[in-house]
């Protein structure tokens, strides 16, 4: 990690809290390092909140939230990229003794 302070970009605002905090968790999911800015000073108030990245993860954390499939999900149904590959794996069929090497 580098101690500059000047490689953060801005990469979205959120009206409520809950959604930029969800979205944040989906990124540190995924290895990023994200830092939140709350819009109010006051605790508890529901203003909305920024999501910063650094420069090195910019065009990744874009990538990630511009493909979020929302199409009815709900957010405990968002998963990160990784995800999918831990509820499906795909066999090696070579590796595959029990069926006579047929997945």
């Amino acid at each position: 990690m580098t101690d500059q302070v000047d490689n953060w970009h801005k990469l979205a605002r959120y009206d409520t809290n809950m959604q930029g905090e969800l979205h944040a968790n989906l990124l540190r999911n995924n290895g990023i390092t994200v830092s939140l800015q709350p819009l109010s000073a006051m605790p508890g108030m529901n203003s909305g909140i920024v999501l910063w990245v650094q420069d090195t993860d910019l065009a990744h954390a874009q990538h990630i939230l511009a493909n979020i499939d929302t199409d009815g999900a709900t957010p405990y149904e968002v998963f990160d990229e990784t995800s999918a590959a831990k509820i499906s794996p795909t066999l090696n069929p070579a590796q595959d003794d029990n069926n006579g090497g047929e997945v």
